[in-house]
């Protein structure tokens, strides 16, 4: 014989039922939330920051106004003329300069000594070393001869002071001056209106240094 199962009790069952259905229901439907405490770990390395580019080097040799300069110094053989060898780039460079600035037509290379010695000698001595970067030039370089001059000035132009070895140093050294070159002489009015200025002509002409 089967047991009697009053209505109440089956009724709660029943109630109980639906609504763990309708909780699963709501579960299976909605979003699901993982809860951790644990970081994940995050693998590989970031990629490095690009290098800022290098500054550009100083140039060692410049054309101003009415001179080359040279940042560096054309290296001799103690008390001689002749060049060493680790200033034949810098050479180089200077004739390289010479030919990219075709309006430059004449240039005077001048030895200068510095107070040490006797003062004939250190005349003859910046002379010789003058006529030797003339030469070079001339032949490695192969500039023009007829645009190249030499002058030594011994002592008597000095940069520095003679009284220390610093001084004396600077003083001993080859510089370049343009003698002539090709300008371009403009003639500028100013408009009254804008103020701005206007080139009404243009003119070339050789100038010349002392």
């Amino acid at each position: 014989m089967l047991p009697t199962v009053s209505k109440f009790t089956f009724g709660r069952a029943t109630r109980a039922t639906a609504f763990s259905f309708l909780a699963l229901a709501a579960t299976a439907c909605g979003p699901i939330v993982f809860e951790d405490s644990t970081a994940l770990p995050v693998e590989g390395t970031p990629p490095a920051p690009e290098p800022e580019p290098e500054p550009e080097p100083p140039k060692r040799v410049e054309v101003r106004e009415n001179k080359i300069v040279i940042n560096e110094k054309i290296q001799f053989e103690f008390n001689k003329a002749r060049i060493l060898p680790e200033s034949d780039s810098l050479l180089h460079e200077i004739a390289k300069v010479i030919k990219e600035n075709p309006q430059i037509k004449k240039i005077r290379i001048e030895g200068h000594a510095s107070a040490e010695g006797n003062d004939d000698y250190n005349m003859r001595l910046s002379k010789k070393r003058a006529e030797s970067v003339r030469k070079w030039l001339i032949k490695h370089g192969e500039i023009p001869a007829d645009m190249l001059v030499a002058e030594g000035y011994g002592e008597t132009r000095p940069i520095a002071d003679n009284e220390t070895d610093e001084g004396r140093e600077k003083n001993r050294r080859v510089e370049f001056t343009i003698l002539e070159q090709d300008v371009v002489r403009k003639k500028v009015e100013i408009d009254p209106k804008t103020g701005q200025e206007k080139v009404v002509a243009e003119e070339k002409a050789t100038e010349k240094a002392e």
